[in-house]
């Protein structure tokens, strides 16, 4: 008799618990988002500012690499630069006074040569009108005064050239070549610049990677960074349990040591489902369908939690009858 009560009461009671809605609460862990510095540019570890564990402020230097060629480079372009706009600076003036000083003088030589010239011609015209020369003589001379009168035409149109600029098309080359040349120096002070990298944020220094005097390949982190406000919680939903939860519901973080349940907000839903990962210490839900959910703690909360730390989670009745 007291057998059949005892087995009436467990079915009555399974079938009570059955009716009734289980307490909804799941297990996962604190995650940071870090952010990993890195130099898009290979070479040695020349200085590191930081160890793990300390506070950075934005701004402040963390490490620099060694930047002797990418200076050097720098310096070469800077040269280049002065070169090209000194080159096109000379075409878009004329020639130097003293070069103009010595056509001129060419010119005047060549006016006084003109003039004897013509005073030849003059005289050998005269002299052919009383029959005394033979007109031979009256073409070469003839011919002595077109050459110097062609000879100051030349230096005429060589003085006027000589004040000139260079042409149109010579201006322009000139002048993208000098533009071609500083483009070549940004590009080298920002090789330069990139061998020194600065904290993007106030956060702390996570890791430390390499040490100073190691080699950094290009773009492989030689530190990460945990800025405030970065940390989450990451759980797995399963999947008869997704309709309990929506964007921006509040939850809230359980975990040894943390006093008071931490406040936070459903971020992220994942959109495809995966068994539940191995990090996740639970009998209840291993080898279930779940989704990835991840919630973010109220920034003042956050700081009593720390990357790796297994969490409870909880739906917050307080934060879900303030949902629309």
């Amino acid at each position: 008799m007291k057998r059949r009560r005892f087995l009436f009461l467990v079915v009555a009671g399974s079938l009570a618990a059955c009716g009734q809605p289980a307490a909804t609460g799941w297990s996962g862990y604190a995650e940071g988002d870090y952010v990993y510095l890195a130099a898009p540019i290979a070479g040695r570890l020349d200085r590191l500012a930081v160890r793990a564990g300390d506070q950075v402020r934005q701004g402040a230097p963390l490490f620099a690499l060694d930047a002797l060629a990418e200076q050097a480079a720098a310096d070469e372009a800077q040269a280049r630069v002065k070169a090209s706009d000194a080159q096109a600076e000379n075409i878009a003036k004329g020639r130097r006074p003293e070069e103009l000083a010595v056509i001129r003088a060419q010119l005047e030589q060549a006016r006084a040569q003109a003039v004897l010239a013509r005073s030849a011609w003059q005289r050998q015209k005269e002299l052919v009108d009383r029959g005394f020369v033979s007109a031979a003589q009256l073409d070469s001379a003839a011919a002595t005064l077109r050459q110097a009168d062609a000879k100051v035409a030349e230096l005429e149109n060589a003085l006027r050239v000589a004040t000139l600029p260079a042409r149109n098309d010579e201006r322009v080359a000139a002048q993208a070549q000098a533009e071609s040349a500083r483009q070549s120096l940004r590009q080298s002070e920002w090789r330069v610049a990139q061998k020194q990298q600065s904290a993007p944020t106030d956060a702390q220094v996570a890791e430390v990677f390499y040490r100073q005097g190691e080699y950094v390949a290009a773009g492989q982190p030689v530190l990460s960074l945990l800025p405030p406000g970065s940390l989450k919680a990451r759980f797995y939903v399963p999947e008869d349990q997704l309709a309990q939860i929506s964007l921006g519901q509040g939850v809230r973080l359980s975990c040894d040591g943390c006093g008071e349940p931490v406040a936070a907000r459903i971020s992220r839903i994942g959109t495809a489902p995966e068994f539940t990962p191995p990090v996740i210490y639970s009998n209840a839900q291993r080898a279930r369908l779940v989704y990835l959910v991840e919630a973010r703690p109220e920034p003042a909360a956050a700081v009593r939690l720390r990357p790796g730390q297994p969490l409870d989670v909880a739906v917050d009745p307080a934060a879900q009858k303030g949902r629309p």
